[in-house]
C-alpha cells in the first residue's frame, strides 16, 4: 500500500486544537511517515484542487471558515471523489445551560450544524466510549471511533520537575467554563484552611483577566464593548472560592490580589496562590506547582460526555487527585477509601454527588495527616494512564484505522 496522503484541519491552536488535531496529527507527521504523509492547514481555502492529492481530510469545526452550506458542499464533494472525510468531536454538541456560552451557541445555531456534519461524514472520532455511544444513539450514525486525548510524555511540560514546600498543596488547573464545577468545592476548602490553614496551600491555576464586556444604553439601546474589569471575571469568583472570601489570607496580601498584578507575591508561604494563564505549551508546568490535584464536576448529561483530560495531566505527572464520582471521571478511577478504610487498589479519592458537602473536606484533611497517601496515589494514578493515554500509542491506533480506509 502506498503513502496515505492526509489533511488535518484545526479549529485553533489552543485547548481542542491541540489534543484532538495538531499534537495526533504532528505526531503521525513525524513518526509514521512511512505510512502517513500529513500536512496540517488552519485556513482552507474553497478550491476543489486543494484537495485532489489527498486520500483523507480530517477536521474538527469546520473545513472552511465558510457558512455551513459550503462545508456541507465540500463534505459531499469529497465523499463523491472518494476522499475519506472525518470529523473529530470533543464534547457533546449541545452544551448545557450552565456554560456561558449556551446562548451564543444557540443564536448560531452551532448544536444544528455540528448534527448535519456529523450525519454527513464518513467517520465521525471522539473521545470516550460513553461518548461514543451517545452519538450512535442520538443521531442514528454507526461509523464513531473513539481515540482519547493523550499526553506526549516527552513534551517538557509533561516532565513532572516538582516544587517543593512544606504545605500539603491542593490545586485546580483549568478555563473559564467551569464555574458551577468549582462551586462544589467552596465548603470544602473552608472545612480545610479552618483547620489546617498553616499546613495547606490552595493554587489556583490559569487565572486570566483579559476579555470585554458588553453593554447596553437602556435610553438609546445602543451596544458599547468595553474591557472587562478585573473583578468582574469569572476568574475573580473563583479566588473567593480558593480563599473562602479572602477570610484566611491577611489584609496586606488581600489588597496585593485585588489590585490583579501580574507580578508573584514575595512570599510564598501564605493559604493561597494565585497562577496566571500560560500558553497552550506551557500550561501544565503549572501541575509541578501542586501535590494534589482537584477535580470537581458537577453531575450531567453535558459533563458525562466529557474527556478524561484533567485526570490524564494530572497522572502524568504523577499528582494524587480528588475527583467527582461522576463520569467520565468514574470510568478510570477507583476509590482508595471504602467506608473509611484505606484499600491497595485504588488510584484516587472519590466524592459521591451527594456528599459533596463533606467529603471534599474529608478527603482533603485526609491527605494532610498521612501525606505518604499522595505519592502512593500519584504513582498509582500514573500506572493507570501512561499506555492507555500517551500520544504514541493512541497515534499508532489512529494510524492502524486510517489504513483500513485506504486500499491501493
Amino acid at each position: 500500500m502506498s503513502k496515505i496522503k492526509l489533511l488535518a484541519i484545526p479549529s485553533d491552536n489552543h485547548g481542542v486544537g491541540k489534543f484532538r488535531i495538531l499534537d495526533p496529527y504532528k505526531f503521525i507527521g513525524n513518526h509514521f511517515s512511512d505510512d502517513v504523509h500529513v500536512d496540517i492547514s488552519f485556513n482552507v481555502e474553497d478550491n476543489d484542487s486543494i484537495f485532489l492529492d489527498y486520500d483523507v481530510v480530517v477536521f474538527h469545526s469546520f473545513i472552511h471558515k465558510l457558512p455551513a452550506e459550503k462545508n456541507l458542499e465540500r463534505i459531499s464533494w469529497l465523499r463523491n471523489k472518494g476522499i475519506k472525510v472525518i470529523m473529530d468531536i470533543d464534547d457533546l454538541w449541545a452544551v448545557d445551560q450552565r456554560h456561558p456560552m449556551f446562548s451564543q451557541m444557540k443564536l448560531n445555531k452551532v448544536p444544528e450544524t455540528k448534527v448535519k456534519f456529523m450525519r454527513a461524514v464518513d467517520y465521525i472520532t471522539c473521545t470516550t466510549e460513553l461518548f461514543a455511544t451517545e452519538i450512535k444513539n442520538k443521531l442514528g450514525v454507526k461509523n464513531v471511533i473513539v481515540f482519547p486525548n493523550a499526553v506526549d510524555e516527552n513534551e517538557p511540560q509533561f516532565k513532572p520537575e516538582k516544587i517543593q514546600s512544606d504545605r500539603v498543596r491542593f490545586g485546580w488547573l483549568g478555563g473559564s467554563s467551569h464555574l458551577h464545577d468549582l462551586e462544589l468545592l467552596k465548603q470544602g476548602i473552608d472545612g480545610v484552611l479552618n483547620q489546617n490553614k498553616d499546613k495547606t496551600q490552595f493554587v489556583l491555576c490559569g487565572f486570566d483577566i483579559r476579555g470585554t464586556v458588553n453593554e447596553i444604553n437602556k435610553q438609546t439601546n445602543q451596544v458599547r464593548q468595553r474591557p472587562v474589569r478585573p473583578d468582574e471575571t469569572v476568574w475573580s469568583k473563583y479566588e473567593e472560592f480558593f480563599t473562602s472570601n479572602y477570610k484566611y489570607i491577611d489584609n496586606d496580601y488581600k489588597q496585593f490580589l485585588l489590585t490583579f498584578n501580574e507580578t508573584e507575591y514575595p512570599n510564598k508561604d501564605v493559604p493561597y496562590i494565585r497562577r496566571w494563564t500560560q500558553e497552550i505549551n506551557k500550561y501544565a508546568f503549572n501541575y509541578n506547582h501542586f501535590d494534589v490535584s482537584l477535580a470537581p464536576l458537577y453531575e450531567s448529561y453535558f459533563n458525562s460526555c466529557k474527556s478524561e483530560l484533567k485526570v490524564i495531566e494530572a497522572g502524568f505527572h504523577k499528582k494524587a487527585i480528588i475527583a467527582s464520582d461522576v463520569k467520565p471521571y468514574s470510568t478510570i478511577l477507583t476509590t482508595s477509601i471504602n467506608q473509611g478504610v484505606y484499600n491497595n487498589t485504588g488510584n484516587a479519592l472519590l466524592v459521591e454527588p451527594r456528599k459533596n458537602h463533606k467529603d471534599w473536606t474529608k478527603h482533603m484533611k485526609r491527605l494532610v495527616d498521612s501525606p505518604n497517601m499522595i505519592e502512593d496515589l500519584g504513582n498509582k494514578l500514573y500506572e493507570t494512564v501512561k499506555d492507555t493515554y500517551s500520544l504514541k500509542n493512541v497515534c499508532k491506533n489512529r494510524v492502524d484505522f486510517l489504513k483500513t480506509l485506504i486500499t491501493k
